[in-house]
């Protein structure tokens, strides 16, 4: 059961990059979304439904498997990634898709993740899983909203 919990925490192994392994963890789920969305010629809706659906199911598996495993990484590690994964679908959801919009989104998300601003940093506090996934959530959120008014805009 732990092997199950660090493969799906960590992101399918993109946690354990050297370097940033957050960001690794956001480009991973950034290109899978692109490679779905273009390789597989599904529509937008269908897109949605499947980002709603992985953001809820990947939710769920993460504060799961960060509860298994805090007793061994620790509280929030950076091994675990799963979250900024969930944080780059929210940040998508509702957005036409392109590669300057999943761009956009990766670099918004991890801004937001970074910087912690408007109750993003309280909500690490939070004990478990479900703190350690919550704060990118609510960074997804905001580099959603970020985006949709860019969108809106006509800025991109």
């Amino acid at each position: 059961m732990k092997s199950l919990a660090k493969f799906f925490a960590s992101g399918f192994g993109s946690g354990y990059a050297p370097v940033a392994p957050g960001t690794a963890g956001s480009i991973v789920a950034s290109l899978a979304i692109y490679l779905i969305y273009t390789q597989f010629s599904i529509s937008e809706q269908t897109l949605l439904i499947g980002l709603i659906t992985a953001s809820i199911v990947a939710t769920i598996i993460g504060v799961i498997s960060c509860n298994i495993l805090e007793s061994e990484w620790g509280k929030d590690p950076s091994k675990v990634v799963l979250d900024e994964m969930v944080g780059i679908f929210i940040s998508l959801l509702f957005v036409p898709i392109s590669i300057s919009t999943i761009l956009l989104s990766l670099v918004l998300f991890r801004v937001f993740d970074i910087w912690k601003p408007l109750g993003i940093r309280q909500l690490e506090s939070i004990d478990g899983g479900v703190g350690v996934m919550a704060d990118d959530i609510l960074a997804g959120v905001y580099a959603n909203i970020v985006l949709q008014i860019i969108l809106y805009l006509n800025i991109l």
